[in-house]
């Protein structure tokens, strides 16, 4: 198809391109016909230019601009001039400059639109799915994705300057468990075998290291078959990293400075480094989170000293059963009403605990319900251990359930966070959290699990408590969070084969399943394994952060639903009984 090319963008004019005849193309944002003239905004990726339609100058262009609807493609070429007096548009950097049409080519039509291109858009979100290239065109989605680029672009920078190499790995690898379902394809050329898609290259980021590439990075796709929300998608991408001969701060300053160059392209912020440590213990006892929102206080502090000997019976029986007491100060809150303090008792409930105790600082003490069962010291202990001021509202929770106490009350302070306001917009709070415990119980509480996965290294502190208290052994291993997100995971890895055929077996595996699962990658670590390490950034969650937003499905060009379908073109979809007999299928009551 023949026509006139742009010279210019959609966003690119300026005051300083007035007299110059230019050429457009573009989709028609919106039409207005103002008594004889007619206007348009004519739309790309880089902004809208208005076009104007003249009857005097032009009588037979301006004839054909009323055919011209919505999302019609076209090709307009005019004059640049300054806008009337008054007239101009600030919110446009295009706003003081219009095109006066000489020529006009409509390239395609367009039907009516399901929803209108506008960036606060009145449509449902199944509705923009099912018609994702449409919801695309909106300029607030194009932004994530100009975010998206920029970042990637930095990463490719950072780490090539850094003498990382970029090294693909396979897409279709064998299925090992790793902590989610995996997405399994069936093999046509080898009957009732199947490939998985990767949950990470995980396994083949370590055989690069034992290879010798001692600095690897990839910009990768990952697939989990597992329950979705907001944060999370059937397929996502990930940064993933790998390097031999380090350890854990070796790998926090490459991480760091990848981050602090971020923030800076990105939104032109500096990052104060080095990034804080706290450990899994701390945060949870400090936080109730392993993935701490740190922007706002609350912070908890346990109360077991305070109240000990108190006849409170609710304290007293947690303390009897090893249980933990544990409180927060919500500064000058004490103004809450009863109707909130009921619901946030509820709120406790509802979350595995019998509720929570409320206390308001007032006249250099505490006043509550459960003040009559304690006594005035008990009463001026927790005021201290929570750093009290009059006017300030202290939320207290007990359990024998130390970790149950602990997420439930995490959980309020969150919320309360939220609903309060106290995360500051633009604020960008990050931290590691270290020394996570390498294994937990299953859901039956039957065996050991990884609490990363199964080639997470031991501290080398704990290995001596591997065979008589595995519960006890912390990991070598750190979660990157930011604002209360965690984005990014890594460890440093098993090297030693009996080593990592000793976790395996902790998990249950015996020798045959592990020998069938993993016997290439221990094999692989009789020939010289270097120590090596590394962590995983999550590319979808960054972007989201950084963006300001919710959800990963906006910074995603093409995002499954909750539950993963993907609504434009209808995937997972039915195959043909031809397909199925060719890969030996067979469909259980089909």
């Amino acid at each position: 198809m023949l026509f006139t090319k742009r010279t210019h963008t959609c966003g690119a004019l300026r005051a300083s391109d007035v007299g110059n005849t230019v050429s457009l193309n573009g989709w028609l944002q919106v039409r207005r016909d103002l008594g004889g003239m007619i206007f348009i905004d004519l739309r790309d990726r880089y902004g809208v230019t208005q076009v104007v339609f003249s009857p005097q100058q032009n009588p037979e262009l301006h004839k054909r601009a009323h055919e011209l609807r919505s999302e019609y493609v076209l090709s307009v070429t005019g004059v640049v001039s300054l806008r009337p007096s008054g007239m101009g548009n600030a919110h446009l950097p295009t706003g003081e400059v219009e095109v006066q049409a000489t020529a006009l080519e409509i390239l395609n039509a367009s039907d009516v639109t399901p929803f209108e291109i506008l960036d606060d858009v009145d449509a449902n979100e199944d509705l923009r799915l099912k018609y994702r290239y449409l919801d695309l065109r909106r300029p607030v989605l194009q932004k994530n994705f100009l975010l998206r680029h920029r970042v990637t672009q930095v990463v490719h920078r950072h780490f090539d300057a850094l003498g990382f190499l970029e090294i693909e790995t396979p897409v279709l690898m064998k299925s090992t468990p790793e902590g989610a379902r995996d997405y399994l394809v069936p093999s046509r050329v080898h009957p009732g075998r199947f490939y998985a898609l990767p949950q990470s290259p995980q396994q083949y980021k370590q055989l690069l290291m034992v290879a010798g590439f001692d600095r690897y990075v990839q910009i990768v796709k990952c697939f989990r078959d597992e329950d979705l929300r907001a944060d999370r998608q059937p397929e996502f991408t990930q940064i993933d990293v790998e390097m031999s001969f380090v350890q854990r701060d070796d790998i926090f300053q490459v991480i760091e400075g990848l981050i602090a160059s971020i923030l800076k392209e990105a939104l032109g912020a500096d990052l104060a480094l080095p990034i804080p440590r706290v450990t899994y213990d701390e945060a949870l006892e400090r936080y109730g989170s392993d993935k701490p929102d740190t922007r706002f206080g609350m912070r908890f502090e346990t109360l077991n000293e305070a109240v000990a000997g108190s006849e409170f019976k609710v304290f007293a029986d947690v303390l009897s059963a090893g249980g933990i007491v544990t409180g927060m100060n919500v500064k000058g809150k004490a103004e809450f009403s009863r109707k909130q303090l009921d619901a946030l008792t509820e709120r406790a409930k509802q979350l595995g605990l019998g509720g929570l105790v409320w206390a308001k600082a007032a006249e250099g003490t505490l006043q509550s319900q459960a003040a009559k069962f304690m006594t005035p010291e008990t009463m001026l202990g927790i005021r201290a251990a929570l750093h009290a001021e009059d006017g300030d509202l202290l939320l207290i929770v007990a359990h024998a359930d130390r970790r149950k106490a602990l997420h439930a009350l995490g959980t309020i302070r969150l919320e309360l966070g939220r609903e309060l306001g106290l995360a500051a917009a633009g604020d960008h709070q990050l931290l590691w959290v270290v020394d996570f415990p390498l294994f937990q119980r299953d859901e039956e509480g039957q065996r050991w699990v990884a609490e990363h996965h199964p080639f997470t290294g031991p501290n080398a502190g704990d290995l001596h408590l591997l065979d008589s208290d595995p519960g006890a052994v912390h990991a070598d291993c750190y979660d990157l969070v930011w604002n209360g997100n965690e984005v990014g995971s890594g460890s440093i890895r098993i090297h030693d084969g009996d080593l990592q055929q000793k976790v395996f077996q902790l998990m249950g595996l015996g020798d045959e399943e592990i020998r069938e699962k993993f016997g290439f990658l221990i094999d692989a670590f009789r020939y010289g394994a270097p120590p090596h390490g590394g962590v995983a950034l999550g590319l979808d969650r960054i972007i989201t952060i950084l963006a300001g937003i919710h959800s990963i499905r906006d910074v995603i060009a093409f995002p499954k639903t909750n539950s993963a379908l993907s609504l434009m073109d209808s995937a997972p979809s039915r195959v043909s009984d031809a397909q199925l007999t060719e890969l030996h299928i067979l469909l259980r009551g089909s």
